[in-house]
């Protein structure tokens, strides 16, 4: 093995989570590795966990009989037990990731995410399912989080991939500096890019952030010639307006006919991942049930279709 590849696998990735059998994010059957931090605060997040660039402790109150154990076994003093006799999770101090509340923890409340794994531990869990990316034209994924928020990683991990004759695909925000998504477009074979919603004003009041540099970034690979896939998350009373669908399709129409626009998902909203922000201590930020129904998703899709789209609905 020359040096530049063992240089390569040496890198480091701080993951939260590694999905394997994945059907919805890229072609066949996919390895989904979840990497940790992300530029955005998108208020339906399903991965809250996947924020910060921290580990973090997940603590399932349901499961908890506040019995203290992990109070005694946690070198930091992140659980107590207050004066009410119920245990409480400090977030003012930093996990170390030790995992010993974990074990300690007979009813399995708790869960620690965010941790570091090089690029060749990686591939070792990745290439365990060869078969199945054979059998199916699938791959790997990098999701999170956002991927390109570590961009060392994500390009050694890539790069690594495609050495291997794995097909490979990024899920992506788009928030990023242009150079660092062009360096990793290389080994990228499709791009998971999401829109979320036209108007720079409302992006930033659901997300964080402004739209400018996601619409830019959107337009520059599309012109480079890379695969890109449009995915929309869709929300009740956000962004399923005639107005909004209308907007995006303004703004995609040029590209349509270009041989590496692969078309759009529609991504209906879901509460998978609400249960996750009171294990972080966190309040749910969407209030009410944004959720779209059939009808609504019939409608969107069709004013996509009138136009010519490749359009999908992805129902999970």
């Amino acid at each position: 093995m020359d040096s530049q590849r063992t240089g390569l696998l040496e890198r480091q990735a701080f993951v939260f989570n590694i999905q394997k059998y994945s059907l919805y994010d890229g072609p066949g059957v996919r390895t989904i590795v979840f990497l940790k931090g992300c530029p955005l605060r998108c208020k339906w997040c399903a991965n809250p966990e996947s924020l910060e660039r921290k580990i973090e402790v997940m603590c399932q109150d349901s499961l908890c009989d506040n019995c203290g154990l992990c109070v005694d076994a946690c070198p930091l003093g992140i659980h107590v037990v207050d004066e009410n006799g119920q245990h409480q999770v400090r977030r003012d101090i930093n996990c170390n990731g030790c995992k010993k509340c974990v074990q300690a923890c007979p009813k399995r409340a708790l869960h620690i995410v965010g941790e570091t794994k090089t690029i060749s531990e990686l591939l070792d869990i990745i290439h365990e399912d060869d078969a199945f990316y054979d059998m199916s034209g699938g791959g790997v994924t990098l999701s999170g989080g956002e991927c390109t928020s570590q961009p060392q990683a994500a390009y050694a991990l890539l790069k690594a991939c495609k050495e291997d004759g794995l097909n490979t695909a990024i899920e992506t925000c788009g928030y990023a500096r242009m150079d660092r998504i062009v360096k990793i477009a290389e080994y990228v074979d499709l791009f998971l890019f999401d829109l979320k919603h036209m108007d720079p004003v409302k992006h930033n009041e659901l997300t964080g952030v402004s739209n400018e540099k996601i619409l830019a970034n959107l337009k520059e690979l599309l012109r480079l010639g890379y695969n890109v896939k449009v995915r929309m998350p869709m929300l009740k009373l956000i962004n399923d307006s005639e107005e909004e669908i209308n907007a995006i399709i303004d703004f995609l129409l040029p590209y349509k006919d270009l041989p590496n626009f692969k078309g759009i998902d529609l991504l209906p909203y879901h509460k998978l991942g609400v249960n996750k922000y009171a294990q972080l201590g966190i309040e749910y930020p969407v209030k009410g049930d944004p959720s779209l129904s059939n009808e609504d998703l019939d409608r969107i899709e069709g004013m996509l279709l009138a136009y010519d789209f490749p359009v999908k609905v992805i129902r999970h």
